[in-house]
């Protein structure tokens, strides 16, 4: 059997994530009787059904389900090759850190002082801030070689060490009828509607929630059913808006509430919440000299952090 190219895996990524033939040709900019020719040649090296097809609808069979997972991954890593063999070869290269607001623990400017005291036949860092779901976006895609990220997060194809784990705080607005108590259990907040993030999936929202470390009948945790949904947001800003005017209560590390001090939120300790993990992540193929070094001196500038302990537990 013939490899897979990575023209017919774009053919089957439009085909799958459409499930219509005729809008997959239009967004690949080609004719539909080739887009289904090369489907069905496919099918026939691989010696699996991909697609079940009737005059009503397109669906994918379990085989097709596993390629496509595998299809997008591959393809993302030609793509993220050849972005870092063009950064590679430019004149100044330089390490691209990815990170977003608040998502390294306070750690980064240190991280950085002791990458750069490594030795100047390394290329200088350059930091670049991204919104939610950003950092890792770029890991994968090329445009970064490292990242500092927070758990959860999808970490197929990366290497990733743990620097600090911290706690999660409640956020609630002020008036809120908890607000006044020292500490909270997770079941005070059954029924309180919770922020949604974009794009989030299942997982993450779980954590989000406060209901990834829930279970049934657990006296710590909440009860089964999904929390009401809250407003959808995009980021911490956003977030603290809609607890502050009463439309959700949530959940943010206790670094993260740190910087985010305001008279009309309250933060408040939660018994049986899952902390947040600081994680430094990078692609697990890279053997950059540059990234090896980023990743020793996040590592000892963690183990000077007062939560470095309790990442190792």
């Amino acid at each position: 059997m013939s490899e897979l190219e990575v023209r017919e895996l774009r053919y089957f990524i439009a085909v799958a994530e459409e499930l219509n033939f005729s809008r997959a040709a239009q967004r690949l900019g080609m004719a539909q009787p080739p887009l289904s020719k090369a489907i069905a040649q496919m099918e026939s090296r691989l010696g699996v059904r991909l697609l079940e097809r009737t005059t009503r609808r397109v669906r994918l069979t379990n085989a097709g389900q596993v390629l496509l997972g595998q299809a997008r991954i591959a393809v993302d890593a030609v793509h993220a090759a050849a972005r870092r063999a063009r950064r590679a070869g430019q004149p100044t290269p330089q390490l691209v850190v990815a990170v977003k607001p608040g998502g390294d623990a306070g750690l980064l400017r240190d991280i950085l002082a002791a990458y750069r005291r490594t030795g100047s036949h390394l290329p200088p860092p350059e930091v670049v801030v991204g919104g939610s779901g950003e950092p890792i976006a770029m890991l994968r895609d090329g445009r970064a070689d490292v990242a500092l990220l927070r758990s959860p997060f999808d970490g197929q194809g990366l290497d990733s060490q743990t620097l600090v784990v911290e706690p999660r705080l409640a956020v609630l607005p002020a008036a809120h009828r908890l607000a006044g108590r020292g500490r909270l259990r997770l079941t005070d907040l059954r029924g309180e509607a919770i922020p949604r993030w974009k794009g989030a999936a299942p997982s993450t929202t779980a954590y989000f929630t406060g209901y990834d470390g829930a279970e049934a009948g657990d006296a710590h945790g909440l009860a089964p059913a999904d929390p009401p949904e809250g407003p959808l947001v995009a980021s911490v800003e956003q977030l603290l808006e809609v607890v502050a005017l009463g439309q959700a209560v949530a959940f943010l590390a206790r670094s993260t509430t740190e910087r985010h001090q305001r008279p009309d939120i309250a933060y408040r300790p939660v018994t049986g919440l899952s902390p947040s993990a600081v994680m430094v992540a990078w692609p697990e193929t890279s053997r950059s000299a540059a990234v090896a070094a980023f990743v020793q001196a996040a590592h000892d500038v963690a183990t000077d952090h007062p939560d470095y302990m309790t990442a190792l537990a």
